[in-house]
């Protein structure tokens, strides 16, 4: 059923007048152009799609738009909002936490969710926390670097 739907996304109001089964991902992507988040295996297993909906990360590629009606999105292109990049992109670059960079929004956004949860994870959290992320180039260990670097500067130590 199409239907005019309103959520914050990345700080500013939205509206967009879609199918509200219409998938969160192809919202983004497709109508409202921010490609950052990516498809990645549309099953919810990989992690590329995740994008933070009321502080908690979710796949975008399993979430009906409806999902979001009165909700506060925030995608890898919100993160920083208008200013330096947000600690754990910043993290993220400075431990080469990357290598075709395809899974990293996704990364950012769970490794964002999991700090805002855990301040302080331990690297045992951290892997439980990071675990249903796919990497298929193997930055796993750089990965969880990043992040300990991003606990550090966002609060001061792990």
């Amino acid at each position: 059923m199409v239907e005019t739907l309103r959520f914050t996304l990345n700080g500013k109001p939205a509206v967009v007048t879609v199918d509200s089964d219409r998938l969160l991902l192809w919202v983004l992507r497709t109508d409202l152009g921010l490609t950052g988040t990516k498809y990645g295996c549309g099953e919810s297993f990989c992690g590329a799609c995740t994008v933070i909906v009321n502080g908690e990360a979710v796949r975008s590629c399993q979430t009906a738009v409806k999902e979001v009606k009165a909700k506060d999105v925030v995608t890898i292109e919100g993160l920083a909002g208008d200013g330096p990049l947000h600690p754990v992109q910043k993290a993220f670059v400075e431990n080469d936490a990357l290598q075709c960079g395809y899974c990293t929004p996704g990364m950012i956004m769970n490794a964002y969710a999991l700090l805002r949860k855990n301040p302080r994870p331990s690297e045992a959290d951290i892997l439980e926390g990071m675990e249903d992320g796919l990497c298929r180039c193997g930055a796993h260990n750089r990965i969880v670097r990043a992040i300990q670097a991003a606990a550090k500067e966002m609060h001061g130590g792990l």
